[in-house]
């Protein structure tokens, strides 16, 4: 099998030769190729040029031979489409007037991807002829929440509090500026498999912060939004939640195809929980790559032998660090190369 027809495969949950490969920030500043294009141009533009865009992602595959190739681009690149003035600094990305009311709310458009972003579908595009059908290509979006939380917050944040005391307060408020987030992204999920993206990714990075009854009611309903027209689209939906050892049993309510785990639950625990309906993708922790390539392959081994001989992908439990040595790196995405799965 060939990475995409081993990625796709394992995404369905189908036999696999071995298991499939690939990281959560795969393309950035851990390689010397990613921080020599970085010099040239700042982040934002790096972004909107489909052709350094594509370069970007494709280094990792060129370096490692991944299963999977993911688009180089940012979450909030739909957020400043739809009138959110989005600034990256040395701690994060910011939003100049954050979104606190619903006024503001209704201030924001859904924008039309092809028009207000056509950078991110021509940058798949390319990547789509590069990869050759060799390499999977994997399209993503952040989820409602997640978004919302940047908007409210006016960038990162700790404690999520701003977001937090909204949701209590002013629910409907919240509730607004999250359909409105579900019907953008929707949009652009549509817009990168029309594109050329062989599966898609939901990233719902802080839901994770919320109590089980806050995230059946303001993440999961959007979540099913996006994540309907992505399958609606004919290719997988893998959903991924930092912290998603108490929302288990509620992200198997999205249907989607494909359950990301991060590395605070074991994947056969999982597995246990949300049965064999689903692939998992996960969940070595990310700081082990900090350390030894020896330790590395052992971490990875032991997910995949968690993981079990069907629907396991093999990944972080969250992106790949900057300071991650190269060997490192390359010990992660060659052990599943030497073991071929076993029933």
């Amino acid at each position: 099998m060939n990475g995409a027809q081993r990625f796709l495969a394992a995404c369905s949950c189908r036999p696999v030769d071995r298991t499939p490969v690939w990281m959560m920030r795969q393309a950035g500043r851990y390689l010397p190729e990613y921080r020599a294009v970085r010099e040239l141009v700042d982040f934002l533009t790096l972004c909107k040029t489909p052709e350094l865009a594509a370069e970007v992602s494709l280094q990792p595959i060129r370096r490692f031979g991944m299963d999977a190739c993911i688009v180089f681009c940012d979450i909030l690149i739909p957020v400043e489409a739809m009138g959110a003035t989005l600034a990256f600094t040395d701690t994060g990305p910011a939003i100049a007037q954050p979104v606190r009311s619903q006024a503001a709310v209704d201030e924001l458009r859904i924008p039309d991807p092809q028009t207000d972003m056509p950078f991110v579908a021509q940058t798949l595009r390319n990547l789509r002829a590069a990869l050759k059908e060799e390499t999977a290509l994997v399209g993503f979006c952040g989820a409602p929440f997640t978004l919302a939380a940047y908007l409210v917050e006016g960038g990162g944040s700790k404690s999520f509090a701003t977001i937090k005391t909204l949701m209590y307060r002013e629910p409907a408020t919240l509730h607004a500026l999250l359909a409105k987030l579900a019907d953008t992204m929707a949009a652009y999920a549509g817009a990168q498999i029309d594109a050329g993206a062989q599966a898609m990714q939901v990233f719902d990075t802080w839901a994770g912060e919320l109590a089980p009854d806050a995230f059946e009611r303001f993440a999961l309903p959007y979540q099913k939004i996006v994540i309907d027209r992505i399958r609606a689209g004919g290719v997988p939906a893998i959903l991924f939640v930092n912290g998603c050892a108490g929302v288990l049993e509620l992200m198997v309510q999205t249907k989607a195809d494909v359950l990301s785990i991060d590395w605070r639950i074991g994947l056969d625990a999982a597995r246990k929980r949300v049965g064999n309906g689903f692939a998992l993708q996960g969940n070595v922790d990310p700081t082990v790559l900090l350390s030894t390539p020896q330790a590395v392959r052992d971490s990875a081994h032991d997910a995949m032998r968690a993981a079990g001989s069907l629907g396991h992908i093999l990944n972080l439990g969250h992106g790949i660090l900057p300071p991650t040595p190269i060997e490192c790196a390359s010990a992660f995405v060659d052990a599943p190369k030497a073991t071929p799965v076993t029933a």
